[in-house]
Formats: C-alpha cells, structure tokens, sequence
C-alpha cells in the first residue's frame, strides 16, 4: 500500500509560488527546498514538490505541459466543511488565484476551484458521505 503521495508540478519562479501558496496557509519542508524546488505541505503524508521549469525537465522526456492552456491534472484537496472550502478560496482570490468555474453545490458535496499563479488548478471540496445520495451509496 502507498504511504505518501508527493505530486510534483513545475512552476516558472519558485519564490513567487512559495509566496503565493504561503499567503493560503501552507508550510514548506526546509531540507527538500532549495533552488530548484521546495517541498509543500498540504496534510500528514501529502506533499506537493514545486519545482522550477528546467529542474522538472530533467525528470521528463516530453514536453512540459502549458497549464494555463491545457490540463492535465486536477489536484483536488478535502477539507472538513464548506467554510474551510470558502475561506482558502478567499485566501486564494486574495493572493492573485482565478477562480476557473463557479462554486459546485450538491448538498452533500460542495466544490470550488482555483487556477495558481502557473495555471494549476487545485480543488477544494467537503463532501459529506452521510447525506450522499441512496443511489451512490448503494454502489
């Protein structure tokens, strides 16, 4: 069984997106940043590894993916209710996120999303399992 998960992105000036994800309430590991790259905290044993454009080209054979005119991953982050969702929204908007589409609300599980300073869009949701739908339940 997997016991981390470290989802690495590339990004054009690691300062700024330090800055911008710390204005969000992140943490950083200080022994895996440096130059290249820095090491986000989003819960006990998720990592996202931010690392400058060149440095990502050396783990890849293909093209980097321009994230603001394409997607190839959604990063999608529970959080415990719809006011946590809001206010890391709030934080994002502030800290110079766009907002990709409108909020998602389907009573049981309440959705929103933002573009970061490169393009990469990250989720923010709360789902509530309890008063999910019979249907998927049952699934």
């Amino acid at each position: 069984m997997v016991k981390q998960i470290f989802v690495n992105l590339p990004v054009k000036n690691l300062n700024e997106t330090i800055k911008f994800f710390t204005k969000l309430g992140f943490k950083f590991n200080p022994k895996f940043t440096d130059e290249n790259a820095t090491c986000m905290i989003i819960g006990k044993d998720m990592f996202a590894m931010l690392l400058v454009e060149k440095f990502f080209k050396s783990f890849i054979s293909k093209e980097i993916a321009d994230a603001r005119k394409s997607t190839e991953v959604l990063v999608a982050l529970a959080l415990q209710n719809r006011k946590e969702v809001d206010e890391i929204m709030d934080r994002a908007m502030k800290a110079g996120a766009k907002e990709p589409r409108k909020a998602q609300d389907h009573g049981w599980m309440y959705s929103r999303a933002f573009e970061d300073i490169d393009g990469h869009i990250w989720e923010m949701f709360h789902m509530d399992e309890n008063n999910m739908p019979k249907e998927m339940k049952n699934k």
